[in-house]
């Protein structure tokens, strides 16, 4: 393999194994939330279990989320553009967090104090664990010798063909978190709907569906692979994420290899952040595969055309 000729920052909603990502030349930066009134980090449960965290949630602690404050941002920054190693950072969505337009004018402001340093970031226009697709990939690609301007360029178009969707157990924090009314919480309570959801390519939440059930949920997930996740026995390698449901990832699992038997499979806990607004119980699931962007209408191909001209 070759040496690397560039760094990463990162940053903890790419919900990975933290493993994973503890090596050379990349550094994780963390996210804030705040659990009854005390302000933690995600550590990538480092400090807390995932049973702890959401244990706490199921028993009634109040949770919210904040951006990564801007000192944090300006000390990784700084440190990269005098390192003296190009560098590569892959944010966060925009279309979720204010962080990432924070970052890209803390960036823009360093550069001119350090014209010679060379610092790239990217809106991964992703979350949770489609965000831990692209940067393990990122990783890769990187161990593979990508400059840090192939890398970005490379994060730019491959964050296209990061497939997601993922359910929840229960449509309470969704509501809590103001997502949706308290009505269709409640009805869908009653009537066991799970939603199904995504991604968007703007990196926004997008309802994709919904399942009658748990099993129904878990199975539609693994429908949504085989649809969208490339010919069986390619050896893809595909996340699964959930939020301290484990026999729910057990099945989903299971489900996977029964359908595609190459499959490398990847466990993730999904972490506080993500977690203080999906809940206890998401399950999701998140590979390389088709491109997002034919999903799109005619039109709204071409209105996207329009705009990057513009």
């Amino acid at each position: 393999m070759a040496q690397a000729k560039c760094n990463l920052i990162i940053d903890s909603c790419c919900d990975l194994p933290r493993e994973l990502i503890d090596t050379e030349g990349v550094e994780l930066l963390e996210f804030p939330y705040i659990m009854d009134d005390e302000q933690r980090s995600d550590d990538m449960f480092a400090s807390v279990t995932a049973r702890e965290f959401y244990e706490k949630m199921r028993k009634g602690s109040s949770c919210s989320t904040a951006q990564i404050p801007i000192p944090v941002l300006t000390d990784a920054f700084e440190r990269a553009l005098t390192s003296g190693v190009p560098t590569v950072y892959l944010g966060f969505t925009s279309g979720l967090s204010g962080t990432f337009d924070t970052a890209r004018l803390v960036a823009d402001g360093l550069r001119e104090k350090y014209p010679e340093g060379e610092l790239h970031i990217v809106d991964t226009h992703l979350a949770s664990i489609a965000e831990g697709v692209l940067v393990y990939e990122a990783l890769l690609q990187r161990g593979k010798g990508l400059s840090a301007a192939e890398l970005a360029a490379w994060a730019e178009e491959a964050r296209f063909f990061v497939n997601e969707q993922f359910t929840l157990d229960s449509l309470e924090w969704l509501q809590k978190g103001g997502r949706i009314p308290a009505s269709v919480a409640f009805a869908g309570s009653k009537l066991d709907v799970k939603p199904m959801l995504d991604i968007s390519l703007d990196g926004k939440l997008s309802l994709a569906g919904a399942a009658r059930g748990r099993k129904k949920s878990i199975r539609q997930l693994v429908d949504y692979y085989q649809k969208h996740g490339g010919e069986p026995g390619s050896g893809n390698r595909v996340i699964v994420g959930h939020a301290d449901s484990p026999k729910d990832a057990e099945r989903l699992k299971e489900g996977l290899l029964k359908a595609d038997g190459s499959l490398l499979i990847l466990d993730a806990s999904i972490g506080p952040v993500i977690g203080s607004h999906v809940g206890p119980g998401m399950l999701a699931v998140a590979f390389m595969g088709a491109d997002e962007r034919e999903s799109l209408s005619v039109t709204d191909r071409i209105a996207n055309k329009v705009r990057q001209r513009a």
